[in-house]
């Protein structure tokens, strides 16, 4: 029973199936099922890559002229094909959820409503150029734009999170110029590396469909994966030291260390898994593997940049609105 002359909180409960005025846990669900379904699918177009599934479906967006999901002719390819498609399907899901949960937001939380919309916006992109890949019979620089646009929608998810559990941005920089500069070439360091790996992956062998040819020839970018792989280790082997130089840098000032040592982590990881495939003739599952952590370094840079600003804070955004 509420004391007479108490004063009366602003009802923040809110049913399941109305849309929320404020973030709650619904929009933090969503938030991380919107990240972990774009490095999921990071997985498993690697996986039809990987496989030399990339034509398991030749045709798009039908699976061949007569069907529109994989045949049993089709086999494992077209099985691995098609269900990589079809987990497209759950991101839209996971997309128009998202939106939905924000919409009501689009003033007091212009950045969530965005967000939303960009990470929706991206998926008819996405499925173009999936088309495009299959048309051109996995034209290797049409199949790396699919995935840079996938670390893309990594980065616009990883910011979703953050800025859901967070609360929008700030003006107040936490840290001193010297260590934003470090950021910075933090993020160059990781975009270079990403790009150089895309450009080995396609002249490698796996190219993604052992029928992947054109005038008798594979589908590949012509250059030397050897000499490739080398020129990759480089800006990795700089993002890895301008990472332990943010996170000494923190420990010196005082600040939370937490983003840039996951970073750090998931570097040291990726590097010791690129070692390992470069040396053991480039296995299938390393190299998979490689890919996902890929994604979730783009992820922890794009975090480790948002955490250079003060964010406003979830409950201070909220008691403004609900007042």
């Amino acid at each position: 029973m509420t004391r007479v002359g108490a004063p009366v909180e602003p009802e923040t409960r809110t049913r399941w199936w109305s849309l929320p005025r404020v973030v709650d846990q619904r929009v933090v669900v969503l938030a991380w099922a919107s990240f972990v379904v774009e490095v999921v699918l990071i997985g498993t177009g690697g996986l039809v890559r990987l496989t030399a599934s990339g034509l398991g479906c030749p045709t798009w967006p039908r699976c061949t002229a007569d069907s529109l999901v994989s045949t049993p002719e089709m086999g494992v390819h077209g099985i691995i094909e098609f269900g990589n498609r079809l987990l497209t399907f759950v991101l839209v899901i996971v997309a128009i959820a998202m939106f939905l949960l924000v919409v009501r937001m689009r003033r007091t939380r212009p950045e969530l409503f965005w967000l939303a919309f960009a990470q929706g916006a991206a998926i008819p992109v996405q499925a173009v150029i999936g088309g495009l890949s299959v048309l051109t019979n996995l034209n290797p620089y049409v199949v790396g734009l699919h995935f840079v646009v996938s670390t893309l929608l990594t980065c616009i998810t990883a910011t979703l999170v953050y800025r859901a559990m967070n609360g929008p941005r700030t003006s107040l920089r936490v840290v001193p110029n010297w260590y934003v500069g470090v950021v910075r070439g933090t993020v160059a360091a990781t975009a270079v590396t990403v790009l150089i790996g895309i450009l080995t992956t396609g002249s490698g062998p796996h190219a993604g469909a052992d029928e992947a040819v054109d005038g008798g020839r594979l589908h590949r970018t012509g250059l030397d994966p050897a000499i490739l792989q080398h020129v990759h280790a480089v800006p990795a082997y700089v993002l890895f030291a301008l990472t332990l130089v943010l996170v000494v840098g923190a420990v010196r000032l005082r600040l939370s260390s937490r983003w840039a040592l996951v970073l750090l982590v998931v570097e040291f990881v990726q590097i010791a898994v690129g070692l390992t495939q470069a040396r053991t003739g480039l296995p299938v599952g390393l190299v998979g593997t490689h890919m996902v952590l890929a994604g979730l370094l783009v992820g922890a840079v794009t975090v480790v940049t948002l955490s250079t600003r003060r964010s406003a804070g979830r409950a201070a955004v909220r008691e403004s609105v609900l007042r």
